[in-house]
């Protein structure tokens, strides 16, 4: 992962979902700022946290990372 990419497709979800970065920090029990590091590339999420922000979203670990699903 790009240190200075974050996670695109995190915060494009985020919107589509009309969710603030605060309503998926509750309901993650984390903060934030965490939320925020990962859009903006501050921080690179561990692959525990991957695992619980696809499942979260119903959406893969590559649509997080990239903003689309895995291409062949």
């Amino acid at each position: 992962m790009n240190k200075n990419s974050g996670l695109i497709g995190l915060k494009i979800i985020r919107k589509r979902r009309n969710l603030n970065q605060q309503k998926v920090a509750m309901d993650l029990n984390i903060s934030r700022e965490v939320i925020s590091y990962y859009e903006n590339g501050k921080r690179n999420p561990d692959i525990q946290m991957l695992k619980t922000l696809s499942k979260y979203f119903g959406v893969s670990i590559d649509f997080l990372i990239n903003g689309e699903d895995y291409k062949k």
